[in-house]
């Protein structure tokens, strides 16, 4: 392991070889990801964000060469008060380092994302949203800005292909990912988790003549949405206390699921808006 400066101190890198470097490069790889307990957050606003939900980074990394114009004393000062290693990349460096195209010089390693199912609460005016098997991470991203948005309670992942610390998922999002709680479970286990709570079940789907509008989706309610080509499966749509369907007049019969998320979100919220709820 390479050796880390003290917090407020920091550390010059210019070689794209150095093993900090290289340690960034390897956490691309979801297993990477997974053994060593961490995932990435690039991009200004979505460490800003991040460090605004109470994250804290155990290594940030920042470029002055990429940095432009904007001052970094105030994300290095809040990323160093909670205990954050500094480290000062090079352009060559932070390259090598930077999984996206045109970084902007900012770069964290942060604990993994907490996704246990258990602890998400449940109250009256609960709004989840279900996601099954979507496989492309900004999808789920897009999912997470609009949950944010409108105020869900937690995004849930079911049988879930991409996990939460993609770094894609976090870019997507724009580091909203921090901000709504979320949660990856099997479907048996989010089903039984579901019913425990006496929480509606609303499945999406194309096949079935109930609009989403005359639905009520006032009380405890979870929106459940499938994966970019099957939608949702034969146990989900069993399962689910109605279907419902998005007004369409076209050729084609669905949207993208993350357009589909959005609209039923916030029918959600329109009623709970007309209820006084909101």
């Amino acid at each position: 392991m390479p050796s880390i400066p003290q917090a407020g101190s920091p550390k010059e890198i210019s070689s794209p070889s150095n093993p900090h470097v290289k340690e960034l490069a390897a956490l691309r790889r979801r297993r990477n990801r997974q053994n060593s307990g961490v995932t990435l957050v690039e991009g200004y606003e979505e460490l800003d964000l991040a460090l605004r939900a109470g994250v804290r980074p155990r290594e940030l990394y920042f470029c002055p060469a990429l940095t432009g114009d904007s001052d970094p004393r105030d994300v290095l000062a809040r990323a160093a008060e909670r205990g954050a290693a500094l480290f000062s990349l090079s352009r060559q460096a932070f390259d090598k380092a930077a999984y996206r195209e045109g970084p902007d010089g900012w770069l964290a390693v942060v604990p993994d994302i907490e996704t246990d199912l258990s602890r998400i609460e449940v109250d009256e005016t609960s709004l989840f949203l279900v996601c099954e098997s979507v496989e492309k991470p900004g999808n789920l991203g897009s999912m997470l800005r609009t949950a944010d948005a409108a105020g869900v309670t937690a995004v849930i992942s079911a049988n879930p292909v991409t996990d939460w610390g993609n770094p894609n998922v976090i870019r997507a999002s724009k580091g909203t990912v921090f901000a709504v709680p979320i949660a990856s479970a099997d479907s048996e286990e989010v089903r039984r988790w579901l019913a425990e709570h006496s929480v509606k079940v609303v499945a999406t789907t194309p096949d079935t003549e109930v609009l989403m509008a005359d639905v009520d989706m006032s009380g405890p309610t979870a929106v459940l949405v499938g994966s970019e080509k099957y939608g949702l499966s034969d146990q989900w749509l069993a399962g689910s206390h109605t279907k419902a369907k998005i007004p369409m007049f076209g050729q084609v019969d669905s949207l993208n699921v993350a357009v589909s998320a959005a609209l039923f979100t916030y029918e959600a919220v329109r009623q709970r808006m007309a209820a006084g709820q909101r």
